[in-house]
């Protein structure tokens, strides 16, 4: 979460307040995202999951940095905000660097830096074993300014309707307010197809493929050089059976490392009937290119490995 929260405070002072929200954003769908995959109760899901007895690489995904990051805003709205909160965060770096901080060492430096700076019944209503421990989205929701991502939002939701955003209108938007409109696509396109009846699904892929195609004319976001916006656009024609996404998506988990981008990726050409002799295959021919974490990540999510 520190990470996290000094990366957003790096983007709100360059950026601008809803900047910081805008990102806050991004990290609470790929919160959903891990959530989904291990499941809402499990033990990884906890910001200090229990790791006795398992391999913690299993427990490897963007919960720890999204959930702590929303604690550490939390607990900044809490206790007055930047004002107090800075010279918090540069205390800590300064009496921590160079040493191995657990949880309990945190809480301590906090409560004793601002003894007397803040009301005692305010720090003594942080409900942290909560923070810690619950499964699933963070133990209390954070407030964000959704202004910069509305219009995305919507975009999106107009793009199921067959109105399709003019490439004009997405050039004028920031990277991550492209990345909000493709989440937000994929957000649909996943609720279309669970709620597909039993054997429409192929005809719920036609119709997003359809929409992908005419989407790609007018903005050509498959010929972005944004590793971010790729990455989306690649789940999306995936998930849709695009043909003319396969190949691209194959070249681009060769040339990442990131296990953000090439495990979901992996997993979407694993299921797919289109892509899963291509996964197996390029995996099995490449797997010495990737960090051994990711590597022996990705065999398991293609059932390599127990």
């Amino acid at each position: 979460g520190f990470c996290r929260i000094l990366e957003l405070k790096i983007i709100k002072a360059l950026f601008g307040d809803k900047y910081f929200d805008l990102y806050a954003n991004i990290g609470l769908k790929a919160l959903r995202g891990s959530i989904s995959l291990f499941g809402e109760d499990h033990n990884y899901t906890k910001m200090r999951p229990e790791l006795k007895d398992v391999d913690p690489d299993d427990a490897f995904s963007s919960v720890p940095y999204e959930k702590g990051l929303n604690f550490l805003i939390y607990l900044e709205n809490l206790i007055g905000g930047e004002k107090v909160m800075n010279p918090l965060l540069k205390e800590y770096c300064s009496t921590f660097k160079n040493d191995v901080v657990t949880a309990e060492k945190f809480r301590d430096f906090f409560l004793s830096y601002l003894k007397g700076k803040v009301d005692d019944k305010v720090l003594g209503g942080i409900e942290w074993e909560k923070w810690w421990y619950t499964t699933g989205m963070p133990y209390k929701a954070n407030k964000f300014d959704t202004s910069l991502m509305d219009e995305c939002v919507e975009a999106a939701s107009k793009c199921k309707e067959g109105v399709i955003v003019e490439g004009s209108v997405v050039k004028g938007w920031s990277t991550a307010q492209t990345v909000i409109f493709l989440d937000k696509l994929e957000d649909i396109q996943m609720e279309d197809f669970k709620a597909a009846e039993k054997g429409g699904e192929q005809k719920e892929k036609a119709k997003f493929q359809e929409l992908l195609i005419g989407l790609d004319k007018k903005c050509g976001f498959s010929k972005s050089r944004n590793s971010e916006i790729l990455f989306r656009w690649y789940k999306l024609g995936i998930r849709s059976g695009l043909e003319s996404v396969f190949p691209d998506a194959i070249k681009f988990v060769l040339s990442q490392g990131r296990m953000k981008f090439v495990r979901p990726l992996y997993r979407l050409l694993f299921a797919s009937p289109e892509g899963k002799e291509k996964a197996l295959e390029t995996f099995k021919a490449n797997k010495d290119i990737y960090h051994s974490i990711a590597a022996k990540m990705i065999a398991k999510d293609l059932k390599l490995s127990s």
